[in-house]
């Protein structure tokens, strides 16, 4: 299973934000470059980063600090936050990011989110991010009518190779990944998923490779220490 340590940026700074919300934020670096140094050196061979600017208020708030991780090398890199045009994609793209993920241009302009798939391939994730059950966009602010799964089913119908799909109401609270809801994403035959929301144990990682969820994502659990990265690499990673 692919293991992706989280940076989360806000005003250039690495923070983690509560169950989504904006008011109740942590910081816990200035300099994102370092913590990126940090994972590649305990063994990490992919990076997930989001603009939470960028998916508040789709702006390029944090491309520098992004173009400068970049930069550095020696990860597969993927950005989300704020990517709702090709152009966007295309300038993620030509710094060397491996993968763009849309989000709330998923749900607001499906067509597009096709083309994009068709076009760019496995450059392209969706990011599912769901709120009792249902996808939510903006910033995780407004939460559609369609059920996470479902939207999921039809995203790969539509050429999406790849979702990262979040249950907010985990995301932030170390509470363990929500595994029933991943089980039952193992459904969608064909459709890589990510784990992405809550995950803070090895017992947990290790059942959702069982499941046969392609990758997870992990955030404030290795910030406050309950997961070592090194630890989680040599246990359930794969390059």
């Amino acid at each position: 299973m692919q293991i992706f340590p989280a940076i989360d940026l806000r005003g250039g700074r690495v923070v983690r934000l509560y169950q989504g919300d904006y008011d109740r934020e942590t910081v816990y670096a200035a300099d994102a470059c370092a913590v990126a140094r940090d994972f590649l050196a305990a063994g990490a061979a992919y990076l997930h980063v989001v603009d939470l600017d960028g998916a508040r208020d789709g702006t390029l708030a944090n491309f520098d600090t992004i173009a400068a991780i970049a930069a550095q090398g020696g990860l597969f890199i993927e950005v989300g936050g704020g990517i709702r045009t090709e152009e966007r994609i295309r300038q993620y793209l030509d710094l060397g990011v491996s993968r763009c993920i849309l989000g709330t241009v998923a749900v607001e302009d499906f067509a597009f989110t096709e083309r994009m798939a068709r076009t760019y391939g496995d450059k392209i994730a969706v990011g599912v991010d769901a709120r009792d059950g249902f996808v939510a966009i903006n910033g995780w602010k407004e939460l559609s009518g369609e059920r996470g799964v479902d939207f999921c089913r039809r995203l790969y119908g539509a050429g999406v190779q790849t979702v990262i799909y979040t249950d907010i109401s985990r995301d932030g609270a170390e509470k363990g990944a929500n595994l029933a809801l991943y089980r039952e994403l193992a459904g969608i035959s064909g459709l890589s998923i990510t784990a992405s929301g809550g995950v803070s144990s090895l017992k947990e990682l290790r059942e959702l490779q069982t499941i046969g969820t392609h990758a997870a994502i992990l955030g404030k659990a290795l910030y406050t220490g309950r997961l070592d990265l090194k630890t989680v690499i040599a246990e359930v990673g794969a390059c």
